[in-house]
C-alpha cells in the first residue's frame, strides 16, 4: 500500500513581539548606601525601546540617585544595571555617554555665557571622530565631519523652535527656553535613551503643557526611548507609557499612569498616613 503525499504548507516565521525582546534598559535590584541611610533599596525595573517611563516619588524617594546610578555618577552597592544587554557597571561616564545614554539635569547645567548654538555644538562634540593632529591640520575629512555637525546641529534647533534665540547667550534666555537648550545638547549625542531629570521645575503651566507635547514629539520623531523623574504629576501621567513610584528607597508600585495613580501605597506616600 503506497501512502499518500502529504503536503505541509510553509509556516511564515513569526516575528517577535516588542514585548519579547530584551529591553532597552533593565535595572535589578539595585541598592547603594551613604554611611547609615539607604538610598536605593533593591529596584528594579525594565524599560523598553520606544517607551516614556516615569519616575516618581516625594523628595528623598532616591530618583535622582537612580539617574546618577545610571550615568555612573554613582557606583550601586548591590544590583546590576543593563543597557542593551551589558552590564554598565564597569563603565566610565564617558563611555555610557558613547553607548548612547544621554541626560539633563534638575538645576540647568548649561554654559551661560555661551550661545545657544555653541552649547548644542557641546553636545555634539561626543560624535566627532576628530583627533588633535587632524584638527590642527584642517584636514578635508575634518571638514566635512563639521559642515555635517553643524547642518544636523541647525535641525535639531529649528526642530525644538530655539531658532530665533541661536545666537543669544543662554544666560538671557527665560528658564522656559533654557531647558529646551539643555534638551537638545542632550539630543545632539544622538542618544538612544534620554534621562529627563525634572524638566518641568522652574516653568509656568502653559510651558509645561508644552513641554509634555516636545517630549512626545522627540520620542516619536527621533526614535528615542525616555526615562523621566518629574514633580509634576499631570505631565507624568498624561505623556508615560509606564510609571514607576518610588519612597524612601523602595520601589513602591509599577504600571499604567492609572494603575499608579490609584495605588494605595502612592496614594499614601503622597498624602500620608496610614502604615508604610
Amino acid at each position: 500500500m503506497v501512502e499518500a503525499a502529504v503536503t505541509v504548507p510553509k509556516v511564515a516565521p513569526i516575528a517577535t513581539p516588542a514585548a519579547a525582546r530584551e529591553p532597552l534598559l533593565v535595572v535589578h535590584e539595585v541598592g547603594i548606601r551613604f554611611g547609615g541611610i539607604v538610598a536605593l533599596d533593591s529596584v528594579s525595573f525594565d524599560l523598553a525601546t520606544g517607551q516614556i517611563l516615569g519616575l516618581i516619588g516625594p523628595n528623598g524617594a532616591g530618583k535622582t540617585t537612580l539617574f546618577n546610578c545610571l550615568t555612573r555618577l554613582y557606583t550601586p552597592g548591590s544590583g546590576d544595571i543593563r543597557f542593551e544587554g551589558e552590564s554598565i557597571l564597569g563603565k566610565s561616564a564617558h563611555q555610557i555617554t558613547a553607548l548612547g545614554v544621554a541626560r539633563t539635569f534638575q538645576n540647568l547645567a548649561l554654559f551661560h555665557r555661551m550661545s545657544v548654538l555653541d552649547n548644542v555644538r557641546v553636545g555634539r562634540h561626543a560624535r566627532s571622530r576628530s583627533d588633535f593632529i587632524s584638527d590642527a591640520l584642517h584636514l578635508p575629512w575634518v571638514r566635512r565631519q563639521e559642515r555635517a555637525l553643524d547642518a544636523e546641529t541647525w535641525a535639531l534647533i529649528e526642530s525644538l523652535g530655539l531658532q530665533d534665540a541661536a545666537h543669544r547667550l543662554v544666560t538671557d534666555l527665560p528658564t522656559g527656553t533654557q531647558k529646551r537648550v539643555e534638551v537638545a545638547r542632550a539630543l545632539a549625542a544622538s542618544p538612544k535613551l534620554l534621562l529627563l531629570d525634572e524638566p518641568a521645575a522652574g516653568i509656568n503651566h502653559h510651558e509645561v503643557a508644552e513641554l509634555g507635547a516636545l517630549i512626545r514629539r522627540i520620542r516619536d520623531e527621533h526614535h528615542i526611548t525616555i526615562l523621566l523623574v518629574e514633580h509634576h504629576m499631570n505631565l507624568v501621567m498624561s505623556i508615560s507609557d509606564r510609571v514607576v513610584a518610588l519612597d524612601f528607597g523602595r520601589k513602591i508600585a509599577e504600571g499604567s499612569p492609572a494603575q499608579v495613580q490609584n495605588d494605595p501605597e502612592v496614594i499614601r506616600a503622597y498624602l500620608g498616613g496610614g502604615k508604610r
